[in-house]
Protein backbone atom coordinates (compact mmCIF):
# COMPACT_ATOMS: atom_id res chain seq x y z
CA UNK A 1 0.00 0.00 0.00
CA UNK A 2 1.16 3.54 -0.74
CA UNK A 3 -0.28 4.86 2.55
CA UNK A 4 -0.62 3.36 6.01
CA UNK A 5 -3.70 5.50 6.61
CA UNK A 6 -5.97 7.73 4.59
CA UNK A 7 -8.24 10.15 6.44
CA UNK A 8 -11.05 11.48 4.23
CA UNK A 9 -14.22 13.54 4.56
CA UNK A 10 -12.55 16.22 6.68
CA UNK A 11 -12.07 19.97 6.56
CA UNK A 12 -8.40 20.73 7.08
CA UNK A 13 -7.49 23.71 9.28
CA UNK A 14 -3.97 24.95 8.65
CA UNK A 15 -2.07 27.83 10.25
CA UNK A 16 -0.98 30.75 8.09
CA UNK A 17 -3.98 30.23 5.78
CA UNK A 18 -7.30 32.00 5.37
CA UNK A 19 -9.36 29.04 4.16
CA UNK A 20 -10.50 25.66 5.41
CA UNK A 21 -10.18 23.08 2.66
CA UNK A 22 -11.83 19.71 2.05
CA UNK A 23 -8.80 17.46 1.62
CA UNK A 24 -7.78 13.88 2.21
CA UNK A 25 -4.66 13.17 4.26
CA UNK A 26 -2.31 10.36 3.26
CA UNK A 27 -0.08 9.10 6.09
CA UNK A 28 3.02 6.93 5.75
CA UNK A 29 5.53 5.95 8.46
CA UNK A 30 4.09 8.40 10.95
CA UNK A 31 4.41 11.36 8.60
CA UNK A 32 1.94 13.23 6.44
CA UNK A 33 2.76 12.12 2.91
CA UNK A 34 0.23 14.05 0.87
CA UNK A 35 -2.81 16.31 0.98
CA UNK A 36 -5.17 15.94 -1.96
CA UNK A 37 -8.83 16.66 -2.68
CA UNK A 38 -9.43 12.94 -3.23
CA UNK A 39 -6.96 10.12 -2.63
CA UNK A 40 -7.67 6.75 -4.21
CA UNK A 41 -8.96 4.63 -1.33
CA UNK A 42 -7.30 1.50 -2.75
CA UNK A 43 -3.91 3.04 -1.93
CA UNK A 44 -4.48 2.99 1.83
CA UNK A 45 -4.17 0.12 4.30
CA UNK A 46 -6.53 1.82 6.76
CA UNK A 47 -9.31 4.18 5.67
CA UNK A 48 -10.83 6.58 8.22
CA UNK A 49 -13.98 8.60 7.62
CA UNK A 50 -13.61 11.96 9.37
CA UNK A 51 -17.39 12.57 9.24
CA UNK A 52 -16.90 16.12 7.90
CA UNK A 53 -15.14 17.23 11.09
CA UNK A 54 -12.47 19.90 11.36
CA UNK A 55 -8.93 18.50 11.24
CA UNK A 56 -6.54 20.61 13.30
CA UNK A 57 -2.80 20.00 13.69
CA UNK A 58 -2.00 18.30 16.98
CA UNK A 59 -1.91 20.94 19.72
CA UNK A 60 1.49 21.91 21.14
CA UNK A 61 0.81 22.73 24.80
CA UNK A 62 3.99 24.69 25.46
CA UNK A 63 3.41 25.30 29.18
CA UNK A 64 2.74 22.36 31.45
CA UNK A 65 4.01 21.31 34.88
CA UNK A 66 3.98 17.53 34.91
CA UNK A 67 5.19 16.07 38.20
CA UNK A 68 4.80 19.19 40.33
CA UNK A 69 2.30 17.89 42.93
CA UNK A 70 2.29 14.17 42.14
CA UNK A 71 5.42 12.14 41.42
CA UNK A 72 6.48 12.38 37.79
CA UNK A 73 6.22 8.61 37.26
CA UNK A 74 2.47 8.81 37.91
CA UNK A 75 1.68 12.32 36.68
CA UNK A 76 3.27 11.68 33.28
CA UNK A 77 0.81 8.87 32.64
CA UNK A 78 -2.45 10.41 33.79
CA UNK A 79 -1.89 14.00 32.71
CA UNK A 80 -0.64 13.04 29.25
CA UNK A 81 -3.81 10.98 28.88
CA UNK A 82 -5.76 14.13 29.74
CA UNK A 83 -3.71 16.00 27.15
CA UNK A 84 -4.53 13.44 24.46
CA UNK A 85 -8.25 13.68 25.12
CA UNK A 86 -8.02 17.42 24.48
CA UNK A 87 -6.17 17.12 21.19
CA UNK A 88 -2.72 17.88 22.62
CA UNK A 89 -0.03 15.77 20.95
CA UNK A 90 3.06 17.61 22.23
CA UNK A 91 3.55 18.54 25.88
CA UNK A 92 6.40 20.87 26.85
CA UNK A 93 6.90 20.76 30.61
CA UNK A 94 8.66 23.14 32.98
CA UNK A 95 11.07 21.40 35.31
CA UNK A 96 13.47 22.65 37.97
CA UNK A 97 15.47 21.57 40.97
CA UNK A 98 14.27 22.44 44.48
CA UNK A 99 11.13 21.60 46.43
CA UNK A 100 8.26 20.05 44.47
CA UNK A 101 9.01 18.07 41.30
CA UNK A 102 11.74 15.59 42.35
CA UNK A 103 12.55 17.49 45.57
CA UNK A 104 16.23 17.40 44.73
CA UNK A 105 19.01 19.83 44.01
CA UNK A 106 22.33 19.46 42.26
CA UNK A 107 23.68 19.81 38.74
CA UNK A 108 21.40 19.24 35.78
CA UNK A 109 23.88 16.77 34.27
CA UNK A 110 22.86 14.49 37.17
CA UNK A 111 19.28 15.66 37.75
CA UNK A 112 17.91 15.70 34.21
CA UNK A 113 18.90 12.14 33.20
CA UNK A 114 16.76 10.99 36.13
CA UNK A 115 13.86 13.06 34.79
CA UNK A 116 14.27 11.44 31.37
CA UNK A 117 14.54 7.95 32.83
CA UNK A 118 11.33 8.40 34.84
CA UNK A 119 9.53 9.89 31.82
CA UNK A 120 10.43 7.15 29.36
CA UNK A 121 7.47 5.02 28.40
CA UNK A 122 5.02 7.03 30.51
CA UNK A 123 3.74 9.79 28.21
CA UNK A 124 0.82 9.18 25.86
CA UNK A 125 1.87 12.24 23.84
CA UNK A 126 5.27 13.44 22.64
CA UNK A 127 7.05 15.51 25.26
CA UNK A 128 9.90 17.93 25.89
CA UNK A 129 11.15 19.99 28.82
CA UNK A 130 12.06 23.57 29.67
CA UNK A 131 14.64 23.91 32.47
CA UNK A 132 15.12 26.66 35.06
CA UNK A 133 18.67 27.56 36.17
CA UNK A 134 18.16 27.90 39.92
CA UNK A 135 21.81 28.14 40.99
CA UNK A 136 24.86 29.88 39.62
CA UNK A 137 26.35 26.51 38.66
CA UNK A 138 23.33 25.79 36.46
CA UNK A 139 24.26 28.75 34.28
CA UNK A 140 27.59 27.09 33.56
CA UNK A 141 25.66 24.03 32.34
CA UNK A 142 23.48 25.82 29.76
CA UNK A 143 25.62 24.91 26.76
CA UNK A 144 25.92 21.30 27.96
CA UNK A 145 22.14 21.11 28.45
CA UNK A 146 21.52 22.31 24.89
CA UNK A 147 24.11 20.03 23.33
CA UNK A 148 23.62 16.87 25.40
CA UNK A 149 19.90 16.90 26.20
CA UNK A 150 18.42 18.98 23.38
CA UNK A 151 16.80 21.40 25.83
CA UNK A 152 16.85 24.82 24.21
CA UNK A 153 14.39 26.77 26.37
CA UNK A 154 14.92 28.05 29.90
CA UNK A 155 12.86 29.80 32.56
CA UNK A 156 13.08 32.41 35.30
CA UNK A 157 10.49 32.67 38.11
CA UNK A 158 10.94 36.36 38.91
CA UNK A 159 8.75 36.27 42.03
CA UNK A 160 10.82 33.65 43.86
CA UNK A 161 12.96 36.35 45.46
CA UNK A 162 10.87 36.42 48.64
CA UNK A 163 7.85 34.37 47.61
CA UNK A 164 7.41 30.64 47.43
CA UNK A 165 5.10 28.78 45.12
CA UNK A 166 2.01 29.69 47.15
CA UNK A 167 2.84 32.89 49.01
CA UNK A 168 5.35 34.83 51.04
CA UNK A 169 8.29 32.85 52.36
CA UNK A 170 11.01 33.58 54.89
CA UNK A 171 13.33 30.81 53.76
CA UNK A 172 13.84 30.87 50.03
CA UNK A 173 17.16 29.06 50.18
CA UNK A 174 15.43 26.04 51.70
CA UNK A 175 12.49 26.20 49.27
CA UNK A 176 14.76 26.51 46.24
CA UNK A 177 17.37 24.13 47.71
CA UNK A 178 20.23 26.44 46.81
CA UNK A 179 23.50 26.94 48.63
CA UNK A 180 24.47 29.79 50.99
CA UNK A 181 26.43 31.56 48.26
CA UNK A 182 23.55 31.47 45.76
CA UNK A 183 20.97 34.24 45.50
CA UNK A 184 17.84 34.00 43.38
CA UNK A 185 17.62 37.67 42.50
CA UNK A 186 17.91 40.14 39.62
CA UNK A 187 21.66 39.66 39.40
CA UNK A 188 21.06 35.93 38.96
CA UNK A 189 18.53 36.70 36.22
CA UNK A 190 21.09 38.87 34.45
CA UNK A 191 23.71 36.15 34.56
CA UNK A 192 21.22 33.60 33.22
CA UNK A 193 20.59 35.91 30.27
CA UNK A 194 24.32 36.28 29.67
CA UNK A 195 24.71 32.51 29.78
CA UNK A 196 21.94 32.04 27.21
CA UNK A 197 23.36 34.76 24.97
CA UNK A 198 26.72 33.00 25.11
CA UNK A 199 25.05 29.76 24.06
CA UNK A 200 23.38 31.52 21.14
CA UNK A 201 26.81 32.64 19.94
CA UNK A 202 28.23 29.13 20.34
CA UNK A 203 25.38 27.45 18.46
CA UNK A 204 24.46 29.85 15.63
CA UNK A 205 22.52 27.10 13.84
CA UNK A 206 20.26 26.76 16.90
CA UNK A 207 20.14 30.44 17.85
CA UNK A 208 16.54 31.03 16.77
CA UNK A 209 15.22 28.19 18.95
CA UNK A 210 17.19 29.06 22.10
CA UNK A 211 14.97 31.22 24.30
CA UNK A 212 14.30 32.39 27.83
CA UNK A 213 10.82 32.43 29.37
CA UNK A 214 9.91 34.61 32.33
CA UNK A 215 7.17 34.46 34.92
CA UNK A 216 6.84 38.21 35.41
CA UNK A 217 5.70 39.21 38.90
CA UNK A 218 7.60 41.32 41.40
CA UNK A 219 8.15 39.72 44.81
CA UNK A 220 8.43 42.97 46.80
CA UNK A 221 5.16 44.37 45.43
CA UNK A 222 3.35 41.10 46.06
CA UNK A 223 4.63 40.84 49.63
CA UNK A 224 3.50 44.37 50.47
CA UNK A 225 0.06 44.04 48.85
CA UNK A 226 -0.59 40.63 50.40
CA UNK A 227 -0.06 42.20 53.81
CA UNK A 228 -2.42 45.05 52.92
CA UNK A 229 -5.17 42.76 51.64
CA UNK A 230 -4.96 40.42 54.62
CA UNK A 231 -4.85 43.30 57.12
CA UNK A 232 -7.86 45.10 55.61
CA UNK A 233 -9.86 41.87 55.41
CA UNK A 234 -12.37 43.36 52.97
CA UNK A 235 -11.78 40.87 50.16
CA UNK A 236 -11.79 37.11 50.00
CA UNK A 237 -11.33 34.37 47.44
CA UNK A 238 -10.18 35.17 43.92
CA UNK A 239 -10.74 38.97 44.28
CA UNK A 240 -8.42 38.97 47.30
CA UNK A 241 -5.75 36.97 45.53
CA UNK A 242 -5.86 39.23 42.47
CA UNK A 243 -5.52 42.32 44.68
CA UNK A 244 -2.61 40.74 46.57
CA UNK A 245 -0.67 40.24 43.33
CA UNK A 246 -1.70 43.44 41.52
CA UNK A 247 -1.33 43.90 37.76
CA UNK A 248 1.34 46.58 38.10
CA UNK A 249 3.51 43.91 39.71
CA UNK A 250 3.42 42.14 36.36
CA UNK A 251 4.10 45.35 34.46
CA UNK A 252 7.11 46.30 36.59
CA UNK A 253 8.61 42.82 36.24
CA UNK A 254 8.20 43.01 32.46
CA UNK A 255 10.05 46.34 32.42
CA UNK A 256 12.92 44.87 34.46
CA UNK A 257 13.14 41.70 32.40
CA UNK A 258 13.07 43.62 29.13
CA UNK A 259 15.84 46.00 30.11
CA UNK A 260 18.02 43.11 31.28
CA UNK A 261 17.39 41.35 27.95
CA UNK A 262 18.52 44.53 26.18
CA UNK A 263 21.57 44.90 28.41
CA UNK A 264 22.67 41.30 27.85
CA UNK A 265 21.58 41.03 24.20
CA UNK A 266 19.50 38.00 25.13
CA UNK A 267 17.23 38.46 22.16
CA UNK A 268 14.66 35.62 22.39
CA UNK A 269 12.34 36.40 25.32
CA UNK A 270 9.00 34.74 26.12
CA UNK A 271 6.68 36.62 28.49
CA UNK A 272 4.58 33.93 30.09
CA UNK A 273 0.87 33.83 31.02
CA UNK A 274 0.15 37.57 30.82
CA UNK A 275 -3.00 38.10 32.84
CA UNK A 276 -3.92 41.79 32.80
CA UNK A 277 -4.24 44.90 30.67
CA UNK A 278 -1.33 46.48 32.53
CA UNK A 279 0.86 43.49 31.75
CA UNK A 280 -0.12 43.64 28.08
CA UNK A 281 0.50 47.39 27.92
CA UNK A 282 3.92 46.94 29.52
CA UNK A 283 4.79 44.14 27.10
CA UNK A 284 3.87 46.23 24.06
CA UNK A 285 5.72 49.27 25.40
CA UNK A 286 8.85 47.18 25.79
CA UNK A 287 8.44 45.80 22.27
CA UNK A 288 8.49 49.39 20.99
CA UNK A 289 11.40 50.44 23.19
CA UNK A 290 13.52 47.39 22.33
CA UNK A 291 12.53 46.38 18.77
CA UNK A 292 15.66 44.23 18.43
CA UNK A 293 14.37 41.87 21.14
CA UNK A 294 12.27 39.04 19.71
CA UNK A 295 9.54 39.07 22.34
CA UNK A 296 6.82 36.42 22.34
CA UNK A 297 3.73 36.84 24.49
CA UNK A 298 1.71 34.01 26.03
CA UNK A 299 -1.70 33.75 27.68
CA UNK A 300 -3.46 30.75 29.23
CA UNK A 301 -6.87 29.33 28.47
CA UNK A 302 -7.69 29.80 32.17
CA UNK A 303 -7.11 33.54 32.03
CA UNK A 304 -9.19 33.72 28.84
CA UNK A 305 -12.17 31.76 30.19
CA UNK A 306 -12.41 32.80 33.85
CA UNK A 307 -12.62 35.98 35.89
CA UNK A 308 -12.62 36.64 39.64
CA UNK A 309 -16.34 35.85 39.81
CA UNK A 310 -15.71 32.26 38.72
CA UNK A 311 -18.20 30.09 40.65
CA UNK A 312 -15.51 27.50 41.39
CA UNK A 313 -13.73 29.97 43.67
CA UNK A 314 -10.44 28.97 45.25
CA UNK A 315 -10.14 25.95 42.96
CA UNK A 316 -9.18 28.56 40.31
CA UNK A 317 -6.23 29.93 42.30
CA UNK A 318 -3.19 30.26 40.05
CA UNK A 319 -0.09 32.43 39.56
CA UNK A 320 -0.51 35.06 38.23
CA UNK A 321 -4.09 35.34 39.51
CA UNK A 322 -7.35 35.13 37.66
CA UNK A 323 -8.33 38.76 37.03
CA UNK A 324 -11.49 40.92 36.82
CA UNK A 325 -13.59 40.73 33.66
CA UNK A 326 -12.06 43.93 32.22
CA UNK A 327 -8.67 42.26 32.14
CA UNK A 328 -10.11 39.14 30.52
CA UNK A 329 -11.57 41.27 27.74
CA UNK A 330 -8.22 43.03 27.35
CA UNK A 331 -6.59 39.63 26.78
CA UNK A 332 -9.08 38.80 24.05
CA UNK A 333 -8.63 42.21 22.47
CA UNK A 334 -4.86 41.71 22.42
CA UNK A 335 -5.22 38.21 20.99
CA UNK A 336 -7.44 39.44 18.17
CA UNK A 337 -4.98 42.28 17.45
CA UNK A 338 -2.14 39.83 16.93
CA UNK A 339 -0.24 40.75 20.09
CA UNK A 340 -0.49 37.25 21.60
CA UNK A 341 1.72 34.55 20.10
CA UNK A 342 0.38 31.38 21.68
CA UNK A 343 -2.14 30.05 24.18
CA UNK A 344 -1.34 27.31 26.71
CA UNK A 345 -2.91 25.47 29.62
CA UNK A 346 -0.25 25.99 32.33
CA UNK A 347 -1.46 22.55 33.43
CA UNK A 348 -0.39 21.71 36.99
CA UNK A 349 -2.50 18.88 38.35
CA UNK A 350 -3.21 19.57 42.03
CA UNK A 351 -5.51 17.05 43.70
CA UNK A 352 -8.75 18.19 45.29
CA UNK A 353 -7.50 16.98 48.67
CA UNK A 354 -4.40 19.12 48.36
CA UNK A 355 -5.82 22.20 46.62
CA UNK A 356 -7.67 23.91 49.48
CA UNK A 357 -6.93 23.87 53.18
CA UNK A 358 -9.04 21.22 54.90
CA UNK A 359 -9.61 23.35 58.02
CA UNK A 360 -10.15 26.65 56.24
CA UNK A 361 -11.16 25.97 52.61
CA UNK A 362 -12.43 29.53 52.09
CA UNK A 363 -9.01 31.10 52.74
CA UNK A 364 -7.48 31.62 49.32
CA UNK A 365 -4.06 32.32 50.82
CA UNK A 366 -3.93 28.78 52.21
CA UNK A 367 -4.90 27.16 48.91
CA UNK A 368 -2.29 25.71 46.56
CA UNK A 369 -1.55 27.52 43.30
CA UNK A 370 -2.22 26.00 39.91
CA UNK A 371 -4.68 23.59 38.33
CA UNK A 372 -5.01 21.28 35.35
CA UNK A 373 -6.74 22.14 32.11
CA UNK A 374 -4.82 20.84 29.12
CA UNK A 375 -7.83 18.71 28.16
CA UNK A 376 -9.88 21.89 27.58
CA UNK A 377 -7.24 23.95 25.77
CA UNK A 378 -8.45 23.46 22.19
CA UNK A 379 -12.15 23.33 23.00
CA UNK A 380 -11.90 26.36 25.27
CA UNK A 381 -10.11 28.55 22.75
CA UNK A 382 -12.34 27.34 19.91
CA UNK A 383 -15.54 27.87 21.87
CA UNK A 384 -14.85 31.38 23.09
CA UNK A 385 -12.58 32.45 20.25
CA UNK A 386 -14.95 31.72 17.39
CA UNK A 387 -17.69 33.63 19.23
CA UNK A 388 -15.39 36.65 19.13
CA UNK A 389 -14.41 36.33 15.49
CA UNK A 390 -11.13 34.46 15.91
CA UNK A 391 -10.74 32.23 12.85
CA UNK A 392 -10.00 28.52 12.99
CA UNK A 393 -6.75 29.18 11.11
CA UNK A 394 -5.70 31.69 13.75
CA UNK A 395 -6.47 29.13 16.46
CA UNK A 396 -4.14 26.69 14.67
CA UNK A 397 -1.41 29.32 14.74
CA UNK A 398 -1.88 30.06 18.44
CA UNK A 399 -2.05 26.44 19.59
CA UNK A 400 0.13 24.63 17.08
CA UNK A 401 2.37 26.51 14.66
CA UNK A 402 3.71 29.37 16.78
CA UNK A 403 4.87 27.37 19.82
CA UNK A 404 6.33 24.65 17.60
CA UNK A 405 8.39 27.19 15.67
CA UNK A 406 9.63 28.98 18.78
CA UNK A 407 10.64 25.89 20.68
CA UNK A 408 12.53 23.98 18.01
CA UNK A 409 9.84 21.59 16.77
CA UNK A 410 9.71 22.22 13.00
CA UNK A 411 8.02 18.85 12.35
CA UNK A 412 5.07 19.82 14.55
CA UNK A 413 2.31 22.39 14.26
CA UNK A 414 0.93 22.01 10.72
CA UNK A 415 -0.87 19.54 8.50
CA UNK A 416 1.50 19.41 5.55
CA UNK A 417 3.70 16.88 3.74
CA UNK A 418 6.77 16.00 5.82
CA UNK A 419 5.19 16.93 9.15
CA UNK A 420 4.44 14.43 11.89
CA UNK A 421 0.94 13.02 11.41
CA UNK A 422 -0.34 14.67 14.60
CA UNK A 423 -3.99 15.39 13.81
CA UNK A 424 -7.07 16.28 15.84
CA UNK A 425 -10.61 15.77 14.59
CA UNK A 426 -12.98 18.24 16.23
CA UNK A 427 -16.75 18.46 15.92
CA UNK A 428 -17.35 22.23 15.77
CA UNK A 429 -21.07 21.92 16.45
CA UNK A 430 -21.05 19.66 19.50
CA UNK A 431 -21.47 21.39 22.84
CA UNK A 432 -20.60 19.81 26.16
CA UNK A 433 -20.52 20.63 29.85
CA UNK A 434 -17.15 20.34 31.57
CA UNK A 435 -17.32 17.52 34.11
CA UNK A 436 -14.10 16.71 35.91
CA UNK A 437 -15.31 13.16 36.49
CA UNK A 438 -14.98 12.55 32.74
CA UNK A 439 -11.35 13.69 32.60
CA UNK A 440 -8.36 11.35 32.47
CA UNK A 441 -6.63 13.67 34.95
CA UNK A 442 -6.45 12.53 38.57
CA UNK A 443 -7.14 16.06 39.81
CA UNK A 444 -10.72 15.31 40.87
CA UNK A 445 -12.11 18.78 40.10
CA UNK A 446 -11.80 21.47 37.47
CA UNK A 447 -11.97 25.26 37.77
CA UNK A 448 -13.94 25.00 34.50
CA UNK A 449 -16.52 22.68 36.10
CA UNK A 450 -19.97 23.43 34.69
CA UNK A 451 -18.71 25.58 31.80
CA UNK A 452 -20.47 24.93 28.49
CA UNK A 453 -18.01 24.69 25.60
CA UNK A 454 -18.69 24.33 21.90
CA UNK A 455 -16.25 22.25 19.86
CA UNK A 456 -15.59 18.70 21.02
CA UNK A 457 -12.41 16.75 20.34
CA UNK A 458 -13.45 13.39 18.90
CA UNK A 459 -10.21 11.78 17.72
CA UNK A 460 -6.50 12.42 18.30
CA UNK A 461 -3.69 10.96 16.18
CA UNK A 462 -0.04 10.94 17.28
CA UNK A 463 2.36 10.29 14.41
CA UNK A 464 -0.44 8.52 12.57
CA UNK A 465 -1.47 6.39 15.56
CA UNK A 466 -4.99 6.84 16.87
CA UNK A 467 -4.49 7.50 20.61
CA UNK A 468 -7.91 8.87 21.56
CA UNK A 469 -11.41 8.42 20.17
CA UNK A 470 -14.90 9.16 21.49
CA UNK A 471 -13.90 9.54 25.11
CA UNK A 472 -11.43 6.66 25.30
CA UNK A 473 -7.63 6.56 25.39
CA UNK A 474 -6.42 3.88 23.01
CA UNK A 475 -3.36 1.67 23.32
CA UNK A 476 -0.14 2.01 25.25
CA UNK A 477 1.86 5.18 25.88
CA UNK A 478 3.59 6.05 22.59
CA UNK A 479 5.02 9.46 23.50
CA UNK A 480 8.62 10.16 22.51
CA UNK A 481 11.08 12.54 24.09
CA UNK A 482 11.69 15.43 21.67
CA UNK A 483 15.35 16.32 21.72
CA UNK A 484 15.44 19.73 20.13
CA UNK A 485 15.85 20.60 17.37
CA UNK A 486 13.45 17.80 16.61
Amino acid sequence: MQFDTIIHNIRVVRPNRTTIDSLDIGIKNGKISTLEPSIDRTLGKTIIDGENRLAFPGVVDAHMHTGIYTHLKDDAITESRAAAMGGVTTSINYMRTGQYYLNKSGPYRDFFPEVLAISKGKFHVDYAYHLAPMMGSHIDEIEYIIDEFGVSSFKIFMFYGSHGLHGKSDDQSNFLMIGPDDKYDMAHFEFIMRGIQKAMDKYPDKKDMISLSLHCETAEIMTAYTQLVEKEGKLSGLPAYSASRPPHSEGLAIFIASYLAHETNCVNINLLHLSSRKALDAAMMMQNVFPHINFKREVTVGHLLMDIDCPNGNFAKVNPPIRPRADVEALWESLKNGHIDWVVSDHACCSKEMKVDSDNPENVFLAKSGFGGTEYLLSGLFSEGTKRGVSENKIAELLCWNPAQRFGLPSKGDIAPGFDADIVLLDPDETFIVKSAESESTQGYSPFEGFELKGKVKTTFLRGNKIFEDGQILGQALGRYLKRPY
